[in-house]
């Protein structure tokens, strides 16, 4: 699915961060660290604000996040004035004082305008997401952040736990495809789920990821698969296996089941708990499976590893298809079903 596509099937405001966030392509992670001080901001209301206040929540977020993880790929070049070895040279005393030291905030206000401040909105191609969610305005010297409506409309809906769980959960996510000798794994293999945990995880080394709900949510819209209703952070949310996996069990005793494996990515989908007991072992409705298309299309639109993920899955179909659609594919699990 294309970002046009992808906002055309729900076109607001939160479909045009949920592009910026989970379908731009990530050079390094500091989209998201300026995304959640963003949020942040506007959940209190603030419409105006200097840069040097908003660099301190995202200079502390990205210090907490580089100590466990990479934030630009393996081989990237970085110098020592690079923002990131800033970063972990002052994280120390940064961590000591619980805000940034000074050289790292004037750090962050000096680097960034250019280097993340300038391509927060930008899509792959060269096109941008259909809002804006702030201008910049003042001198080099005075830097002014204006927070849009539009920004203030996301960070105060009743989605917005929600998005902000979705920013985390890309966030590990490209963390994890960053990381030295896992992410070769990552966007070579793609990702498993690990039952025991819900977590999504490094096929080679088990390695935890993020959960499978927060990483899957976004591309639904933040909605039930089953009855396409919002999902709230108060509601109790499971993971529902679109095409039944007890189907392959019931099959695997009258002669074997021909389909794909269905206790993986591609099949799985958040929903309310209460819809996801009353479905039980029912086949998906069409509305459903129309759902699953469009939510596995816009996966497909996003960076390494959910993409690969599903691309695995698509060559895998049971009659080897190497460029089926998402309906196609369907189409043939189904047939596995009659």
């Amino acid at each position: 699915m294309t970002a046009d596509a992808f906002f055309a099937a729900e076109p607001s405001v939160r479909s045009s961060w949920r592009l910026a966030i989970l379908m731009g392509a990530n050079s390094r992670t500091y989209k998201f660290a300026l995304g959640d001080a963003l949020l942040e901001h506007a959940r209190h209301g603030h419409t105006e604000i200097p840069l040097s206040e908003l660099a301190v929540p995202y200079a502390m977020s990205l210090v907490k996040h580089a100590a466990t993880a990479p934030q630009a790929p393996e081989g990237t070049s970085i110098g020592t004035t690079d923002f990131l070895a800033l970063a972990a040279a002052e994280r120390e005393e940064t961590r000591k004082l619980g805000r940034p030291t000074d050289l790292l905030l004037e750090a962050a206000v000096k680097s960034m305008p250019a280097m993340v401040m300038q391509k927060f909105h930008n899509l792959r191609g060269g096109r941008e997401v259909p809002h804006r969610f702030y201008e910049m305005a003042g001198s080099p010297r005075q830097r002014i952040v204006r927070l849009t409506p539009e920004l203030l409309q996301v960070a105060q809906s009743e989605q917005a736990a929600g998005l902000r769980a979705e920013l985390g959960a890309r966030w590990s996510i490209v963390e994890s495809s960053f990381a030295a000798g896992i992410g070769r794994a990552l966007i070579e293999e793609g990702v498993a789920v690990d039952w025991s945990t819900l977590q999504l995880t490094d096929k080679r080394r088990r390695r935890p990821v993020t959960g499978v709900a927060d990483a899957l949510i976004g591309f639904q819209y933040g909605r039930c698969l089953i009855c396409d209703d919002v999902l709230d952070l108060a509601d109790a949310v499971a993971v529902d296996h679109v095409f039944p996996y007890a189907l392959m069990q019931r099959y695997a005793s009258v002669g074997g089941w021909s389909g794909p494996d269905l206790d993986v990515l591609w099949n799985l989908a958040p929903a309310h708990e209460a819809c996801n007991s009353a479905k039980s072992d029912r086949l998906p409705r069409p509305n459903e499976l129309e759902r699953l298309a469009r939510r596995n299309e816009a996966i497909m639109g996003s960076p390494h590893p959910l993409r690969k993920t599903l691309s695995i899955a698509l060559r895998q179909t049971n009659s080897g298809m190497r460029d089926a659609s998402w309906p196609d594919f369907l189409l043939e699990v189904q047939k596995c079903c009659s």
